[in-house]
């Protein structure tokens, strides 16, 4: 939870996010203050020992029950050994070893 703005402050896009989708453990109303002055939506569930009272409604949290299909998604790109372990010293060539990856993922799945 920390470690999220530093995140945010070192990040390759141009603007902040729209949105943080996060779990349990960024339940934290200090972080959605913070976020927030950055205009940054945390989409995150509450923990089960929450005492203070809910911040969000169950609208913000549709987007969170569609976050496993990323989660997979990277998780099968795991599976190439060459993409976990980079050994490419040029990022063009790492791309290509990614994008061969998702080609065979796909076609995997077919």
């Amino acid at each position: 939870m920390k470690l999220i703005e530093s995140l945010l402050d070192q990040r390759v896009l141009p603007r902040d996010p729209d949105r943080l989708i996060y779990d349990r453990a960024a339940d934290s109303d200090p972080l959605r203050t913070e976020l927030a002055e950055r205009q940054i939506e945390l989409i995150c569930p509450h923990r089960k020992n929450r005492v203070k009272p809910a911040t969000q409604d169950g609208r913000a949290l549709r987007r969170y029950r569609r976050r496993w299909k990323v989660e997979r998604t990277i998780s099968w790109l795991f599976n190439f050994r060459r993409l976990v372990i980079r050994y490419e010293r040029y990022s063009h060539l790492f791309l290509g070893f990614a994008q061969l990856a998702c080609v065979f993922t796909l076609l995997n799945k077919l």
